[in-house]
């Protein structure tokens, strides 16, 4: 089974490994979204190659990949996940998403809150 947990990540933390980690646990394969520049709009927002080069390097995934920039559910449908798993503040961007794994029978997993301070 096949994991989709998408997210800005412009900085890692100990609760995003937390995160990530349970994410992971829900299936075989976890495939890590990164946020695209067009839709990362918090203050110093690291640019999508830096963020995709630093959350690789971690192999906290076992695909890390940025998102399309038009569509979250564009990139649903190339990724094709059996489970998306949204974070605690999370909610899925749009009802054309929301439509589509309805479609496709993806389940929707919400985690809990993790505690744990920014790392550098």
């Amino acid at each position: 089974m096949t994991v989709f947990v998408g997210g800005c990540f412009n900085r890692i933390h100990k609760a995003h490994r937390r995160m990530l980690a349970a994410a992971r646990t829900l299936g075989d394969r976890l495939v890590l979204v990164l946020s695209h520049d067009r839709h990362n709009k918090k203050p110093n927002a690291v640019p999508a190659a830096r963020r995709l080069k630093r959350l690789k390097a971690l192999n906290l995934a076992d695909k890390v990949v940025v998102g399309d920039p038009d569509s979250f559910a564009e990139s649903i449908r190339r990724e094709m996940p059996d489970i998306v798993a949204l974070g605690y503040d999370q909610r899925l961007p749009d009802e054309e998403t929301k439509r589509l794994l309805r479609d496709l029978g993806v389940k929707v997993v919400r985690l809990p809150w993790y505690p744990g301070k920014h790392e550098a």
